[in-house]
């Protein structure tokens, strides 16, 4: 009789039957292997959830960098109401903005970590208390810790977080992903301003309906984001919140800087716009200058980022808008007429537009895996919130220190956001080389 070949268990060799036969298995079932970890590894860059993710983060834009983006209304209307400096005011937006990327550390990694929904879920809770808590308010403290502590921390809570689960999604097309969810900040530039200014101003319903008209709408369109925002990678489970390869990411770092210095200057024109428009130039009502500011950036987001995806990439385009609006801002110092102020919003609304969208869509690139993209752009929104907390701060103190003169603060903004332009440089060669032909 013939006798059949068995495996060895001892050994754990296969005869030639047993060897055919496992090879056949693991070919019939390799390519399924495979397929499971390229659809775990490889972002889709489009189809029905990834888009719907970009309109979801279209609303987390919408709701916290429209309300940062639109703080020049509440910085004149303070200035009035309360009768302080407007260094004292800006400390209310420098606060709220350093929070919102303040935070990005910690939920950034818990997001990493697979805490996301407890983290967008607290975050969304706190911007609406933050937003009615502030309808309340009679004093500078009181604004103060609604608006700048407890709208802060919630906007740190949402903002990181659901930019890593929407880079999660995109590889290839994620510069214009990120560019048309950053356009929701243009649009609640626009939104925030006109509400809070033709309800007060002109239906004169009070400051408090005002803000409470504000939460209802932010209540409304965050809805969606509470039950279709999706992770797509499973979760990093390891007990570092920060990354200590990145300090070694000489890239990473050079970046990080540039990011800083953009940030330290870029916000000066919307915080400031509206009371160098009614205390040097003389226009009555410099809301329509902030709604223009902020107008012309739903093109200045969108249109480069397409740009910057089909031809040059995103880190070359940000050295060239670097420069723009460092020379814009410059620039802004020679201006001395309705019609030149008006000039100067448009052309700097679309380049300033394009570095809010640009910066973030660089970041989520900054990572040697995707698992690590929360952590790594916790890390440097951390770092680009001490730009935030400081910089509107101090163009405040030298407009004070200078008697109402605007030129030391124009002077230090344009400054920084140059500095930005040598680092991105920076981060371009060390990523790159010197070759001016190559897509980063």
């Amino acid at each position: 009789m013939e006798r059949t070949s068995h495996p060895d268990l001892e050994s754990g060799s296969t005869t030639p039957s047993d060897a055919s036969q496992a090879d056949s298995y693991e070919h019939t079932h390799q390519p399924e292997k495979v397929d499971s970890v390229v659809s775990i590894s490889e972002p889709p860059d489009g189809g029905r959830v990834a888009w719907t993710h970009v309109l979801l983060m279209h609303i987390v834009f919408f709701n916290t960098w429209g309300v940062v983006n639109g703080y020049g209304v509440f910085q004149d209307y303070y200035t009035k109401a309360l009768d302080r400096p407007p260094s004292d005011i800006a400390w209310i937006g420098s606060v709220e903005t350093f929070l919102l990327f303040g935070i990005g550390v910690a939920s950034g990694r818990a997001t990493d970590a697979g805490y996301f929904f407890p983290v967008f879920y607290t975050g969304v809770f706190l911007e609406l208390l933050g937003v009615f808590m502030t309808s309340l308010g009679t004093r500078y403290w009181h604004y103060f810790l609604s608006q700048a502590v407890c709208m802060g921390i919630g906007n740190g809570l949402v903002f990181c977080p659901a930019l890593a689960i929407l880079s999660q999604y995109f590889k290839k097309r994620r510069a214009f992903a990120v560019g048309l969810s950053a356009a929701g900040a243009a649009i609640g530039g626009l939104v925030y301003p006109i509400l809070i200014n033709r309800l007060i101003f002109h239906e004169k319903i009070g400051f408090g309906w005002t803000m409470r008209c504000m939460g209802l709408i932010m209540l409304v369109t965050y809805i969606p984001c509470l039950f279709l925002f999706k992770p797509r990678l499973p979760p990093r489970k390891t007990a570092d919140w920060i990354d200590m390869t990145a300090f070694k990411d000489v890239p990473f770092i050079f970046f990080t800087i540039s990011m800083f210095f953009a940030f330290w200057g870029l916000y000066f024109a919307f915080f400031f716009l509206g009371t160098f428009a009614r205390d040097v130039i003389g226009i009555a009502q410099p809301i329509y200058l902030l709604i223009l500011l902020n107008g012309v950036g739903v093109i200045g987001r969108i249109s480069p980022t397409i740009l910057a995806d089909k031809f040059c990439g995103t880190l070359n385009l940000v050295i060239i808008i670097c420069l723009i609006s460092s020379l814009l801002v410059y620039c802004w110092a020679a201006v001395r007429s309705s019609a030149g102020l008006y000039v100067f919003a448009v052309i700097y609304g679309l380049v300033a537009a394009a570095l809010q969208a640009l910066y973030p869509a660089v970041a989520t690139t900054m990572t040697p895996h995707p698992s690590k993209t929360g952590t790594r752009v916790g890390m440097i929104l951390f770092f680009v919130s001490l730009a935030n907390l400081t910089g509107p701060a101090i163009s405040g103190a030298l407009i004070e220190r200078s008697g109402g003169s605007y030129l030391g603060a124009q002077m230090f903004a344009a400054s920084s956001v140059l500095l930005a332009a040598f680092m991105a440089l920076g981060a371009r060669v060390a990523k790159a080389g010197w070759k001016i032909r190559v897509k980063v």
